[in-house]
């Protein structure tokens, strides 16, 4: 059996090998077929000789692991494991009595003694970590916008405040006692995903809110609840009856906008018209439909939670008692956001995101479906009255000088740049800053307008009175790899040069961490535009260089030493899938023979962002590298599915990556091995503490294991991926459980050394938030539900830890 084994083995590795040297790549696993088709002959003729040469073959092979990959416990096992497993084998008595006895004796301790030393150089990587960096971060408070409105206790919008630093100043927790967190109660909303016509990625990835003694959240399926914020008991629910038969891409809501009371009731104001949108039957019914029902209503809301849907309406509630704020939207309690916008298909355009919420406006953006089409609805940012829902203005980034409110039968720019993250926003500055998306299709930009050249993957100041752009910065030029701006800016005063000075904290899918001057835009940290790779396809192009941050975490380029596999096989496909894609490095363009794209599109960071502590003036991060591929397709009609099937699209459900009007749809997918596993070695994600005043990354450590991951519930601890933010405290504390394992960890800031974890019952992609109840503890809550997308556990959990009482 050994030596069938060995012989098929050697055929697989020897015919791969061939293919692999003929693309240029490690001629290794051609020799290693040769290897073992001679070791598993010898060993069906009952040949000692049969151990030597396996022992050769381990011996080489280990050198040769060494030289590629040092002493790196996972690149290591994955070239050794199988070979490792089948020495041992080797040297049994039941395998020694079949072979021949001459120079047998010699031939087992040759091999053991390769196998003794793999098992001493597999130890020896255990003791370093080649990709750990230890360190910490600066402890002195230097100056501090930590003053705020929102009292210490409490967590008044998706980053706490406005500025987005997703940092709580409360000391109870402390690296001291943090290990002593227990579960203080749980809640669970009923609201699970699988429900007919729920896309792949619905997503519980909601921040709650405390304001008071209460909690304040929304579910997937977009009801909104109010909890006691110390005992978890519910107080109201709220349903807003959302249209059925949506085209949607995603499902979820990430978080509720606050409109806290206002010291003196506003100058009388005439209320908003009851929609300037589209008047059929289907939309005024939609408008009407909480009222209709016998929802509650009042007529003024002193304070306002602000709740974007999924059918595209945006809902003003009464915090006290969930009901309709009938002043908001001319007597309705809610705004169509579908007004003035063009191609109406429900669901194919709504905000995940909660909107901006400042002492006069609420501002919002939205989302629109990604690389269906090029006759998707506008990016349109618009700003509504706070107390009657009208319009103010309109910033829409494929007109951007027009800001006044559009006229009556008008409509936005088709297809413009979308926001569909969190902004923040600086009152007295008077700017709003929006991270900006790319105009899909996402992967070919052969027609852009100047407009959207412009303003495409960039982050955008607005001005809160009037909507006018005050200034833009592109994180990424000609964006071709679905690039966006997804993460709320983080706004913050740094120490530079002996001089306050407000920043900006912008971080990228692609690993850049630019820190700006948020009055103007201009780089604080240097940031300099470096050569990118060229070659876009037919009717396109790439841009000559890409801006790269002092602060950035680019993964290290891709080699075919750092392909990786559960063993020698997959990693071999994985070498051979690697050389056949192009790949010239970060800003490969995408093609026809298929591209790798590094890091791939799930982002270094995406929409969860960082945590920035603005009295250590420093950055808690959680850097993702995942390798995609990009394929383009040419298309040859504008209707025809090219990458989903065949026949034409079904029903409501978006037919993602089609690109209908465009000149090639688009195959995107992770750059796996045929185990499905990551092509690219661990770890694939990090916790790493930044200092923002001189943009030295002060430690970085791999984070989760694929416990969650793998077929057996496995501890390995190596670096996996993360969906959803951290959480910073005064109390020197980090928290995150958005890793893909189902775990919520707390970190020592100051050095990021994982201090305690805790088992949840469902995925934790959300970012977690603290607060105080009314017995005085402070309160550390996460949302576990999962992510579709991602494949964690599906849950309904609200979970709230304290120290013991």
């Amino acid at each position: 059996m050994l030596a069938a084994v060995l012989i098929l083995s050697g055929l697989a590795l020897a015919g791969g090998g061939a293919w692999l040297v003929a693309l240029r790549g490690s001629p290794y696993y051609l020799a290693a077929g040769v290897a073992a088709l001679a070791s598993g002959v010898l060993l069906w003729r009952g040949r000692s000789a049969a151990l030597w040469v396996f022992a050769g073959w381990l011996l080489a092979t280990l050198v040769w692991a060494l030289w590629e990959s040092g002493l790196d416990w996972w690149p290591l096992a994955a070239r050794l494991d199988l070979l490792f497993v089948l020495g041992v084998l080797l040297v049994t008595p039941w395998v020694a009595r079949s072979l021949g006895s001459t120079g047998l004796g010699s031939a087992r301790a040759a091999l053991a003694t390769v196998l003794m030393l793999s098992v001493g150089i597999a130890v020896a990587s255990w003791t370093v970590d080649r990709h750990d960096q230890a360190g910490s971060l600066p402890a002195a408070a230097v100056v501090s916008d930590a003053a705020s409105a929102v009292p210490s206790d409490e967590w008044h919008a998706y980053g706490r405040t406005g500025h987005g630093q997703r940092w709580s100043p409360l000391k109870q927790i402390t690296p001291d006692n943090v290990g002593s967190l227990q579960l203080a109660w749980q809640f669970r909303t009923g609201d699970l995903r699988g429900r007919p016509g729920d896309p792949v990625e619905t997503t519980y990835e909601v921040t709650p809110l405390k304001i008071g003694n209460r909690l304040y959240l929304c579910t997937p399926h977009q009801s909104v609840v109010a909890l006691d914020a110390t005992t978890g008991q519910q107080i109201w629910r709220y349903d807003p009856l959302i249209q059925g038969e949506l085209a949607l891409q995603h499902l979820t809501c990430r978080g509720l906008g606050y409109q806290p009371p206002r010291a003196e009731a506003p100058a009388a104001a005439a209320s908003a018209p009851a929609t300037e949108a589209d008047t059929s039957p289907q939309r005024v019914g939609l408008l009407v439909a909480a009222t209709s029902t016998g929802a509650k209503a009042i007529d003024r809301c002193p304070a306002k939670l602000f709740m974007p849907t999924a059918d595209g309406r945006l809902i003003a509630l009464d915090p006290e008692t969930g009901a309709i704020c009938r002043s908001f939207g001319g007597g309705r309690g809610q705004v169509d956001l579908w007004a003035h916008m063009p191609n109406l298909k429900p669901g194919s355009y709504y905000s995940t995101s909660p909107p901006v919420v400042t002492q006069n406006l609420v501002i919002i953006g939205g989302t629109v479906l990604d690389n269906v089409s090029t006759k998707e609805q506008s990016g349109v940012i618009r700003a509504f009255d706070i107390e009657t829902g009208a319009l103010v203005w309109n910033w829409d980034s494929g007109n951007p000088d027009a800001t006044a409110p559009i006229a009556a039968g008008a409509s936005y720019t088709p297809n413009s740049p979308n926001s569909w993250s969190i902004s923040s926003v600086d009152e007295a500055l008077g700017l709003v800053y929006v991270p900006m998306g790319n105009q899909p299709p996402d992967q070919w930009g052969g027609q852009r307008s100047a407009a959207v050249e412009t303003y495409s993957s960039s982050v955008v100041a607005l001005e809160v009175a009037t909507g006018k752009p005050r200034w833009v910065f592109q994180t990424v030029h000609h964006d071709l790899w679905d690039y966006d701006v997804p993460s709320q800016p983080s706004l913050v005063d740094l120490t530079v040069g002996g001089a306050t000075v407000p920043a900006l904290v912008q971080p990228t899918k692609q690993g850049e961490i630019f820190v700006l001057d948020r009055r103007t835009g201009k780089p604080l940290l240097p940031v300099e535009e470096v050569a990118a790779p060229q070659g876009a396809a037919t009717g396109d192009h790439t841009a000559p260089t890409q801006p790269r941050s002092a602060v950035s975490f680019e993964p290290q380029r891709l080699e075919g030493r750092h392909m990786w596999g559960a063993t020698l096989f997959d990693q071999l496909a994985c070498r051979i899938a690697f050389h056949r894609l192009r790949y010239d490095g970060r800003f490969t363009p995408p093609s026809e023979g298929g591209s790798l794209i590094y890091p791939g599109n799930f982002g270094v960071f995406n929409w969860g962002s960082i945590a920035v502590d603005p009295v250590r003036q420093v950055a808690f991060t959680t850097p993702t590298t995942l390798a995609f591929t990009s394929t383009l397709v040419p298309r040859p009609d504008a209707t025809s599915l090219m990458v989903q099937g065949k026949g034409e699209p079904q029903g409501p459900l978006p037919a993602l990556n089609e690109n209908f009007g465009a000149p090639y749809a688009a195959k995107m997918s992770a750059f796996t091995s045929p185990l499905g596993i990551p092509c690219q070695q661990p770890p694939w994600g990090n916790v790493a503490g930044v200092d923002l005043r001189t943009g030295q990354v002060a430690w970085k450590h791999r984070n989760g294991t694929v416990r969650d991951l793998s077929p057996l519930p496995l501890p390995f601890r190596m670096g996996v991926p993360n969906i959803g933010g951290p959480m910073m405290t005064a109390g020197g504390v980090a928290f995150l459980s958005g890793t893909l394992d189902d775990y919520v960890r707390g970190y020592d800031v100051s050095t990021g050394r994982e201090l305690w974890k805790q088992r949840l019952p469902a995925g934790g992609q959300a970012t977690p938030m603290t607060y105080a109840g009314t017995d005085g503890r402070q309160l550390l809550l996460v949302v576990a539900g999962g992510h579709g997308s991602t494949g964690t556990k599906p849950g309904d959990y609200v979970l709230a830890y304290a120290l013991p009482r």
